[in-house]
């Protein structure tokens, strides 16, 4: 329904959220890329809610926001401001010096409020907010040099390997940049210092196996070509892509989970899915129950040191 202001208003469960010029332009049309609207945005949202907002419950969220598009300023806003409507949660996390008020995504209304708001891109914490220095999800970045894919898939299949090794169940999700995210579901015991110690071990048992290809280096100058194994995300408060999220490039690329058995086909990449493709996607259920099965990192680090040997 639209006014004669030209504001749409989309029903949500029991709320109704008003969407402000629709017809604006987020990701302008040029060459190969379609164009796409906040209108578009918020009806891409309404369609993967389903499939999004189990990744999304319970958790802090970074907003990516765009106001003028993506070819606008951009900013990160991590706390609410006061003028969100009550109906949306919130939580209060500790930083250094202080506190932040967190959005907590946990229902269709917020999600399009945040597309209302221009929030592209939701980054979400690896933990919940009940317990935020405990996280229930252990993700592995792996980011090329440059836009080699190729680089990528082979680097995503000796983490797989070398994970399965672990008995680590682990799932795939395209970034909708340039690389791939590789994420482990935990029990939620242990602390962010000993999961990103653990992730740490993982990436650098695989970087010593393989020197030429995969580094572990922070510094972009000490990486060389090499691919590297991010593991930086594994820490308190920071952030990671949710999954069904969009991304401020061309195209409207969207984050979108896979299953191993797509990393074999020559046409994925990691911006393969937008908002025209994620949701049918989405229906084909990539991850199947996997991230219900958390496991704990002491049988595996017990498996890992036997590796390092």
């Amino acid at each position: 329904m639209s006014g004669a202001d030209g504001t749409r208003t989309v029903r949500a469960g029991r709320r109704t959220v008003e969407v402000h010029r629709p017809d604006k332009v987020l990701f302008p049309g040029g060459g190969d890329a379609k164009e796409y609207t906040k209108g578009d945005l918020v009806d891409y949202h309404r369609a993967v809610a389903p499939f999004m907002l189990p990744h999304l419950r319970g958790r802090p969220l970074m907003l990516e926001r765009h106001p003028d598009g993506i070819d606008g300023p951009t900013f990160m806003q991590k706390n609410t401001p006061d003028h969100y409507p009550d109906w949306i949660t919130r939580t209060e996390l500790a930083k250094e010096g202080g506190t932040v008020c967190h959005t907590v995504c946990d229902d269709t209304a917020t999600l399009l409020y945040l597309a209302d708001q221009a929030s592209i891109t939701l980054h979400r914490w690896l933990s919940r907010a009940a317990r935020p220095d405990h996280p229930d999800r252990m993700v592995f970045d792996l980011d090329p040099s440059g836009d080699d894919f190729e680089a990528v898939r082979e680097a995503a299949r000796l983490l797989g390997e070398l994970l399965d090794a672990l008995k680590l169940p682990s799932a795939l999700m395209t970034t909708g940049s340039r690389g791939l995210h590789v994420i482990v579901p935990l029990n939620g015991r242990h602390a962010c210092d000993e999961v990103r110690a653990f992730a740490r071990d993982v990436a650098d048992t695989l970087a010593d196996a393989h020197p030429d290809r995969l580094t572990t280096a922070a510094r972009k100058k000490d990486r060389g070509e090499r691919l590297y194994l991010d593991i930086q995300r594994n820490a308190y408060a920071q952030t990671a892509v949710a999954p069904y999220t969009v991304r401020p490039r061309p195209g409207a690329p969207v984050a979108t989970p896979v299953t191993w058995d797509q990393l074999d086909d020559p046409a994925l990449t990691a911006r393969r899915f937008t908002i025209a493709d994620a949701v049918e996607q989405a229906r084909t259920d990539p991850w199947s129950g996997l991230l219900d099965r958390g496991r704990a990192l002491g049988p595996a680090r017990r498996r890992l040191e036997a590796l390092r040997r």
